[in-house]
């Protein structure tokens, strides 16, 4: 089989796919990725390089369109290269939120093209204007949506079949749409991320080693921003650590912004919440601790004793998910994404994401009485393994409709 990868992070959401099909000599697999892309990949990899900024732009609510445009013409120009060297896939795998896919199919017309559709702006009851701390024109959000969504409507139009990771995420695509999409997770290894009571965190600037059993509070996020509920989990900071004394809390995320706006002045999210709570905290039971390697992160959640994942209506993170798997208690918020997965008293905690007192009254019964517990912990492991296990449900669904395709 012959499979086209399009994705400008590469490898991104296709990187077990990638590895399976790989493993076999008598596939040929070929990637595009975008030229500031400089991981090393286990296939063949063309990069394309994008042309100077547009001189000039009608509008910026055009912005987003003009974007995808200017990138989809980049990956089709490497596309054209390989076919004219005989490369011609079976099926093509690719994001569809850059543009990338665009073209792909007037370059192989008769190859399949399943886009992974993540996500579709502007629904109701998805991010836009959720969080009042931080409003928006609605008009002009609705408008910049809109222009946003039409080259994302344009790529999943064109594809012949595409894959969401839940069943939220499917939603918010218009109902026409929908019949396209098939709800397959990116799946999660449940081998590599299990219990462990022999686990153990060394904060080496500190010099503390932390366990299982010791009072920890973990808190995730790729950067730590408002999307991803980092302000609310400051605020509630204070409270948790004065009743319980013993207490530390864990931050693991970068400074950068990976959703929504940043904040004025070249400042960052972590330091401006921060410093809105420090006097009333001891910092010395902080560790922010930033962007860590897999095994410390892996760690990280299993020493944890409260795990707290908070986040808008917008796509789920594979970090709460593993958090689960790690057999974590997680206190996550009461939006549509997470309802998805945690159910309230059964396999973890829901709270209000604009309460940080209703978080830290849970975060403090989970650091009181973790016996109370340990039912929804294991119940949280058991829901990842039955699901969301990357080996046993969620590959083999992703290999059945990619083979499927290519017989078609």
């Amino acid at each position: 089989m012959r499979l086209l990868f399009v994705h400008q992070n590469f490898p991104g959401q296709y990187v077990h796919l990638a590895r399976h099909y790989a493993a076999d000599k008598a596939n040929e697999l070929v990637a595009i990725a975008d030229s500031a892309n400089k991981r090393s990949n286990l296939i063949r990899t063309i990069r394309y390089s994008l042309p100077g900024k547009s001189a000039q732009r009608a509008s910026d609510m055009a912005g987003t369109f003009v974007d995808h445009m200017a990138r989809a013409e980049a990956v089709a120009v490497e596309a054209e290269k390989l076919r004219q060297n005989g490369f011609d896939p079976d099926v093509i795998l690719g994001h569809f939120g850059w543009g990338e896919t665009l073209f792909l199919k007037d370059v192989w017309p008769r190859a399949k093209l399943l886009v992974y559709a993540e996500f579709f702006y502007g629904n109701g009851d998805a991010d836009t204007n959720f969080d009042p701390e931080f409003p928006a024109d609605a008009l002009r959000a609705r408008m910049r949506n809109r222009g946003r969504n039409g080259s994302l409507a344009l790529a999943l139009v064109s594809a012949d079949r595409a894959m969401a990771p839940t069943q939220w995420q499917r939603r918010q695509f218009p109902s026409e749409l929908q019949q396209k999409i098939e709800v397959v997770h990116d799946g999660i290894d449940t081998d590599k991320i299990a219990p462990d009571p022999a686990a153990r965190v060394t904060l080496k600037r500190e010099g503390l080693v932390l366990r299982p059993g010791d009072e920890i509070v973990t808190f995730v996020s790729r950067n730590l921003e408002p999307y991803r509920g980092y302000h609310t989990f400051m605020r509630a900071l204070p409270k948790i650590l004065a009743e319980r004394p013993r207490a530390h809390a864990i931050v693991v995320g970068g400074d950068d912004v990976s959703y929504g706006a940043r904040p004025a002045k070249g400042r960052k999210w972590r330091n401006i919440f921060l410093q809105e709570v420090k006097e009333e905290l001891d910092l010395s039971r902080i560790h922010i601790v930033g962007k860590v390697p897999y095994d410390v992160y892996r760690q990280i959640l299993q020493v944890s004793t409260a795990h707290v994942y908070l986040t808008y209506p917008f796509v789920l993170s594979w970090s709460m998910l593993e958090a689960m798997a790690a057999g974590c208690l997680v206190i996550g918020s009461d939006t549509a994404p997470v309802r998805e997965v945690i159910r309230h008293q059964e396999n973890g905690l829901l709270v209000d994401f604009f309460n940080p007192d209703a978080l830290a009254g849970h975060v403090i019964d989970a650091l009181s009485n973790p016996a109370r517990y340990r039912v929804l912990r294991e119940t949280a492991r058991r829901t990842i393994v039955e699901g969301y296990d990357l080996k046993r449900i969620c590959l083999p669904r992703q290999t059945r409709l990619v083979d499927r395709l290519a017989c078609q």
